[in-house]
C-alpha cells in the first residue's frame, strides 16, 4: 500500500495558491512534492489534478514548480516532485537518471492524487516541460488511469537521433563506455563519479552549448535546491530515453507545445502523428529556455494546459 508521509514544512500561500510539502512513498524509497492547490472557498470540491516534471536533473523549484503554480491558479491542482535521485526525494546513486523509474515515479504520484478527498479521481493528468515531457509520454502509455498529458517543449529522443546530437556513433558508443566504467565502479567501491549535467563551453558536461537557464544565477542556475550535476552511469539509460517509441501507443488526451527554437522540432512533429487518442498541436513561438520562466510563454502554455486538462472527461 503507498504510505503518506507527513511533512514537517507548513503550507505558504503564493499568489492565491495553497503550496503545501508531500511525502509518499515510492519503490523502496520516498518522493518530495509541492501541491499546489487552488483556493477556491469551496473546501469540498474535487479538483482536477495533475502531476508535473521537469528537465533533465531538474527539481520542483525550477520550472516543473513554475508550472505547477500556473495551474493551480487556473483551477487545477498540481503536484510538482523531484523524482527518485533528485533535490529533496530519496534514492541512489544521487544524479542518476533513470527513465523507467521516473515512470513508477510518475504512476506513484498519480495513485497519492487519486487518494486526495480533494481531487477528482477521473481527471487526473501528466504535464511533462522539456525531459518530462518524454517521460510523461511513458506514463500515459503504462498508466490508464491517466486521462490527459501535455508537453511543453519536450525532448523527445530516440537512438537514431543520439549521433547527431553526441558526436556520431563513435561519440555515443564512448558516452555507452564511460557509463558502463562508471556503474562497474560504483558496484565495486561506492563512487559515483560525477560529471557536469551543463555547461556554455565544458567539453566535459553532458549537455553543452548555450546554456543561458542554468549558467544564469537569477534563473534555473540560482535555484539552491539544484545541482548542476550528472551521474556518469546515467549514459546508458539516457541514450536509451525513447519517447517516440511510446506515443504510438498514448490514446489519452494529448496537447503537444512545441516550437521551432525548441529542441529538436521535428521529433515533436513525429510524436505528434503517431499519438493515438484526440490530439492538439500548438506551434508556439520562442526559444527552448523561454518556455521555462519567461512569464509570457509560461502564461500562454499554462492557459493551453488547464483548459486541456479542465475540459478531460
Amino acid at each position: 500500500m503507498l504510505k503518506f508521509l507527513k511533512s514537517r514544512e507548513r503550507p505558504v500561500v503564493i499568489d492565491g495558491v495553497r503550496r503545501e510539502t508531500v511525502r509518499f512513498n515510492a519503490g523502496d524509497s520516498f518522493i518530495v512534492g509541492h501541491l499546489y492547490r487552488p483556493m477556491d472557498g469551496q473546501r469540498a470540491a474535487k479538483h482536477p489534478a495533475a502531476v508535473v516534471g521537469g528537465s533533465l536533473t531538474s527539481v520542483k523549484e525550477q520550472m516543473s514548480g513554475i508550472y505547477a503554480l500556473a495551474l493551480a491558479k487556473r483551477g487545477v491542482m498540481a503536484l510538482a516532485i523531484d523524482y527518485r535521485n533528485y533535490g529533496a526525494s530519496c534514492g541512489e546513486p544521487r544524479q542518476f537518471e533513470d527513465p523507467d523509474q521516473k515512470v513508477d515515479d510518475l504512476v506513484a504520484a498519480v495513485t497519492y492524487l487519486e487518494q486526495r478527498k480533494d481531487v477528482d479521481a477521473q481527471r487526473i493528468s501528466l504535464l511533462g516541460v522539456c525531459t518530462s515531457g518524454g517521460t510523461v509520454l511513458y506514463g500515459a502509455a503504462r498508466d490508464r488511469r491517466v486521462r490527459a498529458v501535455a508537453t511543453v517543449a519536450g525532448w523527445f529522443a530516440e537512438p537514431d537521433v543520439a549521433p547527431l546530437l553526441y558526436g556520431g556513433e563513435e561519440g555515443v558508443a564512448e558516452r555507452r563506455a564511460a557509463g558502463e566504467a562508471a556503474r562497474a565502479e560504483y558496484e565495486r567501491s561506492g563512487e559515483n563519479k560525477i560529471i557536469l549535467a551543463y555547461h556554455n563551453e565544458d567539453q566535459s558536461a553532458s549537455h553543452v552549448g548555450p546554456m543561458e537557464y542554468y549558467m544564469d544565477k537569477t534563473r534555473g542556475g540560482g535555484v539552491a535546491e539544484w545541482r548542476n550535476e550528472f551521474a556518469v552511469m546515467s549514459w546508458g539509460p539516457w541514450l536509451d530515453f525513447n519517447p517516440v517509441a511510446e506515443a504510438q501507443n498514448v490514446s489519452a488526451y494529448a496537447l503537444i507545445i512545441h516550437s521551432g527554437g525548441s529542441a529538436l522540432p521535428d521529433q515533436a512533429r513525429k510524436v505528434f502523428d503517431l499519438l493515438k487518442g484526440t490530439k492538439t498541436l500548438h506551434w508556439a513561438e520562442g526559444d527552448h529556455f523561454s518556455f521555462y520562466d519567461h512569464h509570457d510563454k509560461v502564461a500562454d502554455a499554462a492557459d493551453r494546459v488547464a483548459e486541456h486538462f479542465r475540459r478531460t472527461r
